[in-house]
């Protein structure tokens, strides 16, 4: 309804309600009814750190949700010795007990392809690049604002910000 025609009812009879649409708010949304998330890395803790290391994953990171427990997608990054690298994947989410609103956990597993060269033996199963994965994590969502903790491997572990889209 156009602010012109609000003010008319509102000339026509001042007691009555003029209907107002709702403010949007990324906050007020329910990330279990989106069907995309998008998201980034934070920062990067190794296991067992060595000074050639790379700590800034500078992830990329979307998936599509077909129902609210499943989700299917890919990532882009720099592995933790500078490679370009991607990983395609499928996987589950299992939302926590009432007493915790807003964390979850998850699971996916897939393909991950870019540690070559000298670094092929660091991911086990490694043949010409690309190796199988199981990547867990833990999070916690506000409104649409997720934010995750990822291990990979014995490797170390990720923190990511993302948002949840319709």
């Amino acid at each position: 309804m156009s602010s012109t025609n609000r003010d008319a009812l509102a000339a026509e009879d001042p007691a009555a309600e003029v209907p107002v649409a709702p403010a949007y708010s990324a906050f007020s949304a329910n990330p279990a009814e989106d069907r995309f998330y998008l998201q980034t890395s934070l920062g990067t803790v190794h296991f067992h750190p060595d000074p050639d290391h790379n700590d800034d994953l500078r992830l990329i990171y979307g998936e599509w949700r077909p129902n609210p427990n499943v989700f299917i997608g890919a990532s882009f990054f720099k592995n933790s010795f500078y490679q370009p690298t991607q990983y395609v994947f499928a996987g589950w989410k299992f939302d926590s007990l009432p007493e915790a609103p807003g964390l979850y956990f998850r699971v996916s597993a897939g393909l991950v392809h870019g540690y070559k060269g000298e670094y092929q033996n660091k991911i086990p199963f490694n043949h010409h690049g690309v190796a199988p994965a199981i990547v867990p994590a833990v999070g916690y969502c506000y409104g649409r604002l997720c934010s995750e903790v990822i291990v990979f491997g014995t490797s170390g572990a990720l923190l990511t910000l993302g948002l949840s889209l319709p």
